[in-house]
């Protein structure tokens, strides 16, 4: 079921990007034919421009052919990650031509040129910027659904595209009404929010290649799931790593109560991996568990509350889970979830173990230091 639904995604994602190329084909085609005919270059740039707007789109193809790839012994997890790629490589083209419009636009700045409008160029122009604006919002629009990040980059292209020849198109009237050219200093305005975009979508693309934390949402929504099986008192540790849209695999951890069976635990973690698989498309490959003492009034039920009133005096831990109190062998074991902004997080473990042991000390304290991963 999961291979048809990524099989139908990725046609879905390759249907909107040839519709792309055809536009942006179709539109060079025309602007270099007015071009070459009146004689203006700049129409046969802005062609030029929408051949690298085509080409971006067959980015996005060969990207989501190549994410589809079934997954083998050497990449075990599959090609999704390849999306991240194109999308970085699309966020790139679009740096790459906030950088040369804005080099452009200040030489105009620095020397500065009469601008020659003729009516066929602006009816072109407006043209373009209409077609853009609905290719624009049309591929964005698509690339949220589908969770492709590269469609949506090159939409905020298109878009982009027409922002910029929408300005030509203000330019003009200004000049044809006023007398007074700001196409140059338009252009640079323009041209430095493309920037700032192109540099926000590598960032996001570079993000998800790097790993990002969990989201929240979905952190809580996976939790209430797995604690809604009979027998979960807690989940904690949640993992989960990003191998292309919609492809989660992860692992966590549980509590359960110490005189569960080696059966019921093994069914519970099947239950956990099924619902979490069926609700939200995750796959739990790990369920881990901690025993956890359920004797109220006992030295555990103490010891829990002397914790809870230790971590309550030190800001960087963020949580407590997982206590096991063994009274044969006068031990005790729990984790503590501290905040990388702790800086030394071993140094923050170290003191609350010393404080415990201060507090207890006919128990030995083992905290295992657990990172700020998920919420």
């Amino acid at each position: 079921m999961a291979s048809a639904q990524t099989a139908s995604r990725s046609q879905k994602i390759i249907r909107v990007s040839i519709i792309g190329i055809l536009a942006n084909v179709l539109l060079a085609a025309f602007k270099a034919f007015v071009g070459i005919m009146s004689h203006s270059i700049a129409i046969v740039l802005d062609a030029v421009n929408n051949l690298s707007d085509a080409a971006s789109s067959a980015i996005t193809i060969a990207g989501t052919k190549l994410a589809g790839k079934p997954a083998n012994r050497d990449h075990p997890y599959g090609y999704g990650r390849i999306e991240y790629l194109t999308a970085t490589v699309v966020a790139a083209i679009v740096l790459w031509a906030g950088v040369t419009s804005l080099k452009e636009s200040i030489d105009g700045i620095l020397h500065p040129q009469l601008p020659s409008y003729t009516t066929t160029g602006l009816v072109i122009v407006g043209a373009a910027v209409l077609v853009k604006l609905v290719l624009g919002r049309y591929v964005t629009s698509a690339g949220k659904q589908l969770d492709a990040d590269a469609l949506v980059a090159s939409g905020k292209d298109a878009t982009f595209d027409a922002i910029i020849s929408a300005s030509t198109l203000v330019a003009a009237i200004v000049y044809l009404t006023l007398g007074i050219s700001l196409e140059a200093w338009l252009g640079a305005v323009i041209s430095l929010i493309i920037i700032k975009s192109g540099i926000d979508m590598l960032r996001e693309a570079l993000d998800k290649v790097l790993g990002e934390r969990v989201d929240a949402d979905l952190a809580r929504q996976i939790k209430e799931t797995t604690c809604a099986i009979e027998g979960v008192q807690g989940a904690y540790d949640l993992i989960l790593s990003d191998y292309g849209p919609q492809r989660l695999w992860g692992s966590v951890h549980v509590e359960v109560d110490e005189s569960t069976t080696a059966r019921q635990i093994d069914q519970t973690a099947r239950a956990i991996q099924t619902e979490v698989y069926r609700k939200h498309g995750v796959i739990l490959h790990t369920v881990g568990f901690y025993a956890t003492n359920t004797d109220e009034g006992s030295m555990a039920s103490t010891i829990h509350q002397a914790l809870e009133e230790v971590i309550a005096t030190e800001p960087h831990v963020l949580q407590t889970h997982g206590l096991f109190v063994d009274e044969k062998l006068k031990g005790v074991t729990f984790d503590l979830v501290i905040a990388f902004e702790a800086g030394n997080r071993d140094e923050v473990r170290q003191r609350v173990v010393d404080r415990m042991s201060e507090r207890f000390p006919d128990y030995a304290f083992v905290a295992v230091l657990d990172s700020d991963i998920s919420d």
